[in-house]
């Protein structure tokens, strides 16, 4: 079933997605106006609205007035999701989709259309990384001064206490050691960082596009600064499920972040604890959700660590 709100249709991904808690619902309610503005002011015709879509934002396929094909973004705005339009800004199309127009403030963007249907994950593995880590090049960049992207110490410092709230739910008792070391872990990497970049921020696989002008575009960046071990060590996730499904998993774990560390010239024991912190709060996050297998994927790759 589809939640119908006049011209559009919010996909019940997305309505469960965000509508937990009363921001969410607050946000859904104002859905079809925000995307009822965009189409006036950019002068588009609504195609559709794809299913499922995001998860916290609803996708649409317009054409603009000269017929020209494009994407219409409504996303709840987060402190994760609050300069996305400024992190495409800033990349102007290199390595990541273009932005036509925006309208930060209530999360609007019109951006150029790719291919949706065709994600970087629909290529064998060794192929898919090789296309990320050719993307991952572009992307970090050096921020400009007087930047809006927030530091990674504050992504960090939500994180923890996000393990900590979590670290309390029903079943998680028997990882508050691996919790315990992924916060002690992120401290010290982030008291030992000795450089800074532009950050997707949640780059892998499913958030890489085949494109026209490029074969492959980066999309709905978390953007942040920092060091590019945390941005590498969420691709270091991806596909989690062919390596804790081989034999010997400890050492294909390790197989995977000295590729990715060698391919990159990123530190290999700080994309380990990055990897460490993420899988944790990934596997966490799942548990929190109701997703157990998820749930136990990201623990078990994180034990592995």
């Amino acid at each position: 079933m589809s939640a119908a709100s006049g011209q559009i249709t919010v996909p019940e991904w997305l309505a469960r997605s965000v509508g937990a808690d009363e921001e969410g619902r607050s946000w859904l309610a104002e859905l079809p106006g925000l995307v009822a503005d965009g189409l006036a002011r950019w002068d588009l015709t609504l195609e559709r609205v794809l299913d499922p879509g995001g998860s916290l934002s609803l996708i649409g396929y317009v054409h603009r007035d000269d017929l020209s094909p494009a994407v219409l973004k409504a996303g709840l705005v987060t402190p994760e999701t609050a300069q996305e339009h400024a992190a495409l800004a800033h990349w102007a199309g290199r390595g990541a989709v273009l932005l036509l127009a925006a309208d930060p403030a209530r999360g609007v963007l019109l951006l150029e259309r790719l291919h949706g249907d065709i994600p970087l994950r629909s290529l064998a593995e060794p192929k898919a990384m090789l296309e990320a880590t050719s993307l991952l090049h572009r992307l970090w960049v050096e921020p400009s001064e007087g930047h809006p992207f927030p530091p990674l110490a504050d992504r960090v410092a939500a994180t923890a206490e996000r393990l900590r709230r979590h670290a309390e739910l029903p079943g998680a008792a028997e990882v508050s050691a691996l919790v315990a070391e992924a916060v002690e872990t992120a401290e010290g990497l982030l008291g030992s960082a000795a450089e800074v970049f532009l950050l997707h921020g949640d780059f892998h696989h499913g958030n890489v596009l085949a494109a026209d002008r490029a074969p492959w575009l980066a999309i709905d960046p978390r953007p942040l600064t920092g060091e590019r071990a945390y941005d590498l060590a969420r691709l270091a996730l991806d596909r989690a499920d062919t390596l804790v499904g081989s034999p010997g998993v400890p050492a294909a774990v390790r197989r995977r972040l000295h590729q990715l560390s060698d391919a990159l010239g990123v530190d290999r024991e700080r994309l380990r604890g990055w990897t460490l912190v993420r899988a944790a709060d990934l596997g966490l996050r799942a548990l929190a959700a109701g997703r157990r297998e998820d749930a136990e994927l990201y623990l078990e790759f994180a034990g592995a660590l």
